[in-house]
């Protein structure tokens, strides 16, 4: 971590002719300003930029329609009733996991939903979910609701971490106090891997470990992690996780998402879960049997046939990803964030603050900005400029440099303007 910068444009054009992964860029499509010039993109933990072979991918699957009709599932040249399937190595590798503990299915909270039908099995002595306070809205609807269905109450079952007092990210030894004092009584943990609002990384390790040493069910949220950390999760050991495919991995909006499960639940056959054809025994699916036999794996939770022209452009991109390699991502990333980071502390007085923690091993892609006075405005000025970033209520300004596509001339451009719009 001992990389120095300097304040220079030169600097930042010579950064990206020695960066390794620079070529990538060109492989992505950039917004345009109402000039015709390039946007500076910095929002690919909302929403990714389109792969340039996207459009290929998916006219190749409209071109097998249109000639194959109803024979596509078996004749197209990516068949389609297999088609997931390519897309589970890739993806498994992406998460740190077996092929046989992923599949690609549903929109992520479904994804959650599903899961927590078979792990949340509240007891009258353990019936708590311990999640974050800051969770994305949508997880904080599926938990709440989730446990009204078991005839619960969220006041009562929703155990919600925070930070302390002034500070803005929950500390690691207040997750691992909350399990030793809470655990006998809480069915299932449900944090983020990485904070949607304020960037931080959990130790999704360590409180994997935590959890199933109180006996409970330990499961991610990954939407701002996939495609952002590396991650282990085999390894770690959680009991399931839920990513979306529109953030860091480019799916395209409201692109398939992901779900992994633990292979020690493979062939749990005696667990409950709502239950769909696509995830019956492949080898008799076609047979139409009224009885149910689930598939082993995460493959056993599918419930209908996957979208192919949703698939497609997130095939595009996979590829991509394992060409470039989430280790050699991780490197320049944490880069880009340094340098954002020490540009921001060089050029401006303090009119912001970055909650975003400050060791790089704790924080993704990103670095959320508190701006007390005009955030919103502030926002607009830098969207007119051609700069995306992503403003969240009351005063939050998020960028992601993602390394995939974007340059160290990116970040030294968005430091310019944002100096500009706080005048």
């Amino acid at each position: 971590m001992g990389q120095s910068f300097e304040t220079g444009a030169e600097f930042a054009a010579a950064m990206d002719r020695k960066d390794p992964l620079a070529h990538f860029r060109q492989r992505f499509c950039f917004p345009k300003t109402k000039s015709g010039e390039e946007c500076t993109y910095l929002c690919g933990h909302s929403l990714g930029l389109q792969p340039n072979t996207a459009r290929s991918y998916v006219e190749q699957e409209l071109h097998d329609w249109c000639e194959l009709g109803v024979e596509g599932h078996f004749h197209a040249q990516n068949p389609w009733v297999p088609y997931h399937r390519l897309l589970a190595g890739h993806t498994a590798s992406l998460v740190g996991a077996n092929p046989a503990e992923v599949v690609v299915m549903n929109s992520l909270t479904v994804n959650l939903h599903l899961m927590m039908a078979s792990f949340y099995r509240p007891t009258k002595q353990r019936h708590k979910i311990l999640a974050e306070r800051g969770a994305f809205p949508s997880d904080q609807y599926a938990l709440q609701s989730q446990i009204r269905f078991h005839g619960y109450e969220p006041e009562a079952c929703l155990l919600e971490l925070a930070p302390r007092c002034g500070e803005s990210c929950i500390r690691d030894e207040d997750v691992e106090s909350m399990i030793n004092d809470q655990g006998e009584s809480i069915a299932l943990i449900l944090l983020g891997g990485v904070n949607y609002a304020t960037g931080q990384i959990f130790d999704m390790e360590g409180i994997t470990r935590a959890g199933h040493r109180k006996g409970c069910i330990v499961g991610f949220d990954l939407a701002h992690a996939a495609g952002n950390i590396p991650l282990r999760l085999h390894d770690w050991g959680p009991d399931f996780a839920v990513w979306c495919s529109y953030k860091y991995l480019n799916g395209g909006p409201g692109c398939l998402g992901g779900c992994f499960v633990h292979e020690r639940h493979a062939r749990s056959w005696s667990l409950p879960r709502f239950a769909g054809w696509w995830g019956h025994d492949e080898a008799s699916r076609f047979r139409m049997d009224p009885q149910f036999r689930p598939m082993a794996g995460a493959e056993g939770w599918q419930l209908s046939n996957p979208p192919i022209l949703a698939l497609a452009p997130l095939r595009a991109s996979m590829e991509i990803f394992m060409e470039a390699g989430m280790d050699r991502l991780r490197t320049k990333s944490i880069s880009l964030t340094r340098y954002m980071e020490f540009l921001l502390h060089q050029r401006i007085s303090q009119k912001f603050s970055i909650i975003t923690p400050p060791a790089p091993q704790r924080r993704g892609a990103q670095l959320s900005i508190r701006i007390p006075a005009g955030a919103r405005d502030f926002s607009d000025k830098l969207a007119a400029a051609g700069v995306i970033g992503d403003f969240r209520e009351p005063d939050i300004f998020r960028v992601a440099p993602v390394p995939l596509y974007n340059s160290y001339q990116d970040v030294y451009r968005f430091v310019q303007h944002f100096a500009a719009a706080l005048g």
